[in-house]
């Protein structure tokens, strides 16, 4: 048996403790991700933060009250136009004082803050990598970084700094393919405990200028275990169809929607008659951080929508328009 020559040897040694260090990594790296997960939804918190998106910065207040009736959140901005959301067991309802930020049908409802199902992780073949980084100081408090890098080009990243203490969030950077920030958000201040001021869940605003936030008119529409009339015949990799509703007593003319989600990124599908008036132009468009890809086919139109990049709304758009086609 020949000898393995040092070298060689000392590169597979070299080779051996990286990977324990990634498998260690990533396994701690969910533990933060669970301690935030609880953070966020348990506890009581009350901060300012700066958001920016698309070369504009705004800056938001947000109150989080959990106690025995439930969760309360008041969220504000601060500068700009006002904005305003308000989150209780009612629902969720809001004021929009610039008028092109009213959600609409072709328009992704999304939070401030990502929502990241812990399960998806537990799979090898979930499309995500976890990693552990290194410490940062952030609104006073030390907070130590979790990375939720893209396997594949179809989907976002998340660089996320937590809490030392509590886990709850106190920085997050979306990232695309090219590790290139796309948005971010971070706390100048933050309150916990019994230091949140309840009074801020109290709105200035009037009642009547609020309106119930949908991501897409319910009128007419049902939610159904039934398979959609066109489906994409490939997705990319880890997708798959969570929801699908329609227009009911509609044939010829159906409006369908479809959401398709990896567990953390998501993605609505709309295939519905053009009407004359429809002015939402053939291609790509960005909207914010949020892609949109729309083809007519016939009498048909196919938009698809999502906060992923552009070449996963292109690729399911395509999908559909084939669907359709041979149908």
């Amino acid at each position: 048996m020949n000898a393995v020559p040092r070298k060689a040897l000392l590169l597979l040694i070299l080779i051996g403790l990286n990977g324990t260090v990634v498998a260690g990594s990533s396994s701690e790296a969910r533990e933060w991700l669970e301690r935030m997960t609880t953070a966020m939804s348990q506890m009581s918190y009350q901060g300012t933060f700066v958001y920016i998106s698309d070369g504009v910065v705004e800056t938001m207040r947000i109150t989080h009250v959990t106690d025995d009736t439930g969760v309360r959140e008041r969220l504000y901005s601060v500068s700009g136009p006002h904005r305003e959301v308000i989150r209780d067991q009612k629902g969720v309802r809001c004021v929009l004082e610039d008028s092109a930020s009213v959600v609409e049908d072709h328009i992704v409802a999304s939070s401030y803050f990502p929502e990241l199902p812990l399960s998806i992780f537990d799979s090898e073949t979930s499309g995500y990598r976890l990693e552990m980084g290194g410490e940062a100081r952030i609104a006073g408090n030390k907070a130590r970084r979790v990375s939720i890098s893209p396997e594949d080009s179809f989907r976002y990243g998340y660089d996320l700094w937590l809490e030392e203490q509590t886990g709850l969030l106190l920085k997050w950077v979306l990232l695309d393919a090219g590790n290139k920030p796309l948005a971010k958000l971070m706390f100048t201040d933050i309150a916990v405990g019994s230091a949140v001021k309840w009074g801020e869940l109290e709105s200035d605003s009037r009642a009547e200028d609020f309106v119930e936030m949908r991501t897409f008119n319910p009128e007419k529409t049902v939610v159904t275990q039934s398979s959609p009339r066109w489906q994409p015949a490939n997705l990319p990799h880890g997708f798959y169809l969570t929801s699908h509703s329609h227009t009911t007593g509609a044939v010829d003319g159906v409006y369908e929607h479809m959401v398709y989600s990896d567990g953390l990124a998501a993605v609505s599908v709309y295939v519905e008659q053009q009407g004359i008036e429809s002015v939402i132009k053939p291609g790509v468009s960005q909207l914010g951080t949020n892609n949109a890809y729309t083809r007519k086919l016939g009498v048909l139109q196919i938009t698809v929508i999502g906060e992923v990049p552009a070449i996963t709304v292109k690729s399911i758009a395509n999908e559909m328009a084939l669907s359709v086609a041979s149908n």
